[in-house]
């Protein structure tokens, strides 16, 4: 969405996070939009309406009717706005607008209003996995022209750590700014793509599959998602040293490699790079310098992350291995094939319906190679060589906790992200995922679910605590 000349309607409900709607209203400013307020009355006890008022050069709609009131200001502001915006949202707010409740200016306009709707969660932790909110935002989610942002986890105003935090209001407006351009994305899924058709084996990701380039057929994945911690264009998180990644550099490898049989035919998996997107965007916004090995994949990484692009595994080896001594960290998240094929044929294999024989040779493993290039490099080093933190994956569909204790010991990694994408509506290309962070001489915990966001500040938060 271009914000140039957009008029945004910006409603306010009570909490602590009030006082990042006034940094949002300004940032939507900069970009050129028109921005009007409405407020609940618990948000007035923590910013006054005459802030709001000054900063918008309009009055505040608020329930109270002041003198500027019109009697028709919940018809009147919703109907002059091109885009909703209720930022924070309380529990009592989505809870009103879930139920159909209207009794305060903010649920009023929520009725009433016939743009599209974009609300920014913000609450304690206890409250937001509450089976009532969690109830309240899935009926939400269910509303046409409806979106509820990612609530980040992290450390909340009363002390607490865990999700509720409202999103950054710097990653909102890099949201707005790209919420066209995924909706066409979504728009679009229907278009072919490569069919997964025979199976191999992987071990740090999928299990590689049959792929003809030729064939048509919808892909079995969600639509690409917005980054989970987008950063506005005119911000950039690694000149900030207040963050703690300033100074710091991770190199990260994502999407899937290719292994070409002929010239339209290759051995791949099912990654669409979700994953390594979270990771990215959390590392760039926690200040690091963020560079990114990339096989082909669907998903689409912030603004201010280098991406270098590559085909097969051979080739995200020789990127990785020629970066590797200029970083801080590495997370090896690429779904890279274990075999391809020992010679890929010039032509088309012409289909002669007899039986194919495709012999394989291994691929070399990029993480081990990793972990043995950072032996070597801190024995020359003598001792004078920094720390550098390397996380490996182990995608697992059983005995889980067997395999992922014979990876993290075999690779030598400082931890191992076992996950497993078996269960409904979660791993491959969905936003959620069956997981636990394996450390040496830790046991290796339960895996629970969570978001791909939550993954990827699990792994952030490791790196830092290693990193010092």
């Amino acid at each position: 969405m271009e914000l140039a000349g957009k008029k945004i309607l910006l409603g306010v409900s009570g909490g602590i996070a009030v006082y990042k709607s006034c940094e949002l209203l300004r940032l939507l400013q900069k970009k050129g939009a028109e921005v009007r307020v409405c407020m609940t009355d618990a948000a007035t006890e923590f910013v006054a309406p005459l802030t709001f008022a000054s900063l918008s050069k309009c009055p505040v709609y608020l329930k109270n009717g002041a003198v500027e009131a019109r009697p028709f200001q919940h018809i009147d502001f919703p109907r002059w706005a091109d885009l909703y915006l209720v930022v924070p949202a309380t529990a009592n707010v989505i809870g009103k607008f879930a139920c159909g409740i209207a009794d305060d200016p903010v649920s009023l306009c929520f009725m009433s209003c016939t743009c599209p709707r974009v609300i920014a969660p913000a609450m304690n932790v206890a409250m937001y996995n509450s089976p009532a909110v969690k109830r309240n935002l899935e009926i939400l989610r269910g509303f046409e022209d409806t979106t509820v942002l990612e609530s980040p986890a992290g450390e909340l105003a009363c002390g607490e750590v865990g999700q509720g935090r409202l999103m950054e209001p710097a990653e909102i407006v890099a949201y707005l700014e790209t919420r066209d351009e995924r909706r066409e994305t979504r728009d679009n899924e229907g278009e072919s793509l490569p069919l997964a058709s025979a199976a191999g084996a992987s071990s740090a990701t999928p299990s590689p599959v049959l792929s003809n380039a030729e064939a048509s057929g919808g892909h079995p994945r969600n639509a690409p998602e917005p980054p989970a911690f987008p950063v506005a264009q005119d911000m950039d998180p690694t000149r900030d040293p207040t963050l703690p990644g300033h100074g710091k550099k991770v190199l990260l490898t994502a999407g899937r490699t290719e292994e070409a049989i002929d010239p339209v035919r290759y051995i791949s998996n099912r990654s669409s790079g979700k994953t390594a997107v979270a990771l990215a965007s959390v590392f760039y916004a926690n200040g690091f310098e963020v560079e990114v090995i990339a096989g082909p994949m669907e998903a689409a990484f912030p603004g201010g992350v280098a991406v270098s692009r590559v085909q097969s595994a051979r080739e995200m080896h020789d990127a990785v291995m020629s970066r590797l001594e200029s970083v801080d960290a590495v997370v090896h998240c690429a779904a890279v094939a274990d075999y391809r094929p020992a010679h890929a044929a010039d032509s088309k294999i012409k289909d002669s319906r007899s039986q194919l024989t495709i012999e394989l040779v291994p691929n070399p493993n990029i993480l081990r190679d990793c972990i043995a290039a950072r032996k070597a490099n801190a024995s020359s080093a003598a001792g004078d060589a920094r720390r550098q933190v390397i996380v490996g994956f182990a995608l697992e569909t059983d005995n889980f906790k067997q395999h992922a204790a014979e990876k993290l010991e075999k690779s030598g990694a400082d931890a191992l992200l076992l996950n497993a994408p078996v269960a409904s509506d979660s791993g491959f290309g969905h936003n959620c995922v069956r997981y636990a962070l394996v450390r040496p001489h830790a046991g290796i915990p339960e895996m629970h679910m969570g978001s791909k966001v939550d993954l990827a500040q699990e792994i952030v938060h490791f790196v830092l605590n290693e990193l010092g």
